[in-house]
């Protein structure tokens, strides 16, 4: 269960929290994410399925192998609504869950989200940069899209090497790459637009979201900006992990074509009425997006360098003890 001490989630942030949060990147990141966390999984279609299980597995073993699983206890830093930690724990790779995040409201809706799934997990909001845990606590630290929002990562690699366990991992996955992130955000903005202008045509009006929804997607939009603080070269990654004392560091880039045609697809389904969205495009948007990881992994990842890769994982572990002679 989450601390007594916690507060409580602000999913309606006033206009001087808003400001104020422009200058101060941890309080932007407890607006955005409290004012996301009720929608968040609709809106980057995350699911607590085989589809997810069978995403976040991959993602996991392509990093880390799958020697040492299943990993006794885990601690998901920056959790959101335990997409990553949820789903490893139902594909076998995880015992006992730990959530945390610095958002209240998304450490409330990662705890529901294991209730219902009957998983062993407990949550507290937590700072990266302070972690509440003693040392030496987890055999496993993961997270899924959260140093990038992280202002002083060294510090956070830091922290996750004094809760792991001696010889415990770490894996992060879904850290946006320099280039990748500057292809991204392009298509995303020309998708928006191109979207939002298209759907004024009378003919297509039904496809238009109110102003009132765009104008609120457009202000969470501002502020996404100011809590996305970093995107990384794969190699300066692991020298941040190497400072901060891990051992066998390892970088891994992944999503290329998969990158030009997902930012697309997840602003259109951000910019039209939900009931637009069918069965059809649902299919099509998954199966798109499967191919041409599939096309990435196998062919592109080998001719083209790593930089260009839209994700980036990182993974090391934590020096073993010595052992006494």
């Amino acid at each position: 269960m989450t601390d007594v001490t916690d507060p409580a989630p602000n999913p309606h942030a006033s206009a001087e929290q808003v400001q104020a949060a422009y200058t101060d990147p941890k309080l932007a990141n407890v607006l955005y994410h409290d004012w996301e966390a009720g929608t968040y999984d609709e809106k980057w279609s995350i699911s607590y399925d085989e589809r997810c299980i069978t995403y976040a597995t991959e993602v996991f073993n392509s990093a880390a192998g799958e020697d040492g699983q299943p990993y006794p206890t885990a601690m998901e830093l920056g959790s959101g609504t335990g997409f990553f930690l949820l789903n490893l724990m139902q594909g076998g790779v995880v015992k006992r869950g730990s959530v945390t995040d610095l958002s209240p409201g998304m450490v409330q809706v990662a705890l529901r989200n294991a209730e219902r799934l009957g998983l062993d997990v407990d949550g507290r909001v937590a700072d990266a940069e302070r972690i509440p845990y003693p040392d030496d606590s987890f055999d496993l630290v993961i997270g899924h899209a959260v140093l990038h929002h992280i202002p002083d990562v060294p510090a956070a690699f830091r922290e996750v090497l004094r809760v792991l366990k001696p010889g415990g991992r770490f894996v992060f996955a879904g850290e946006p790459t320099r280039i990748g992130d500057f292809y991204a955000r392009k298509l995303g903005q020309l998708t928006w637009w191109l979207t939002t202008n298209v759907t004024r045509l009378p003919a297509l009006r039904s496809w238009r979201r109110s102003q009132e929804e765009l104008d609120e997607s457009s202000r969470a939009a501002a502020l996404e900006a100011v809590v996305d603080l970093h995107t990384f070269d794969p190699s300066d990654l692991e020298r941040k992990a190497l400072t901060a004392g891990a051992v066998d560091v390892r970088a891994v880039t992944e999503e290329f074509s998969a990158a030009l045609l997902g930012w697309p697809i997840r602003t259109v389904e951000a910019a039209v009425p939900q009931e637009r969205l069918t069965l059809r495009w649902r299919l099509f948007a998954y199966y798109a997006w499967l191919r041409l990881s599939a096309l990435d992994k196998k062919v592109l990842a080998r001719i083209l360098p790593r930089e260009l890769f839209y994700n980036v994982m990182i993974t090391g572990t934590k020096p073993a003890a010595p052992v006494d002679l």
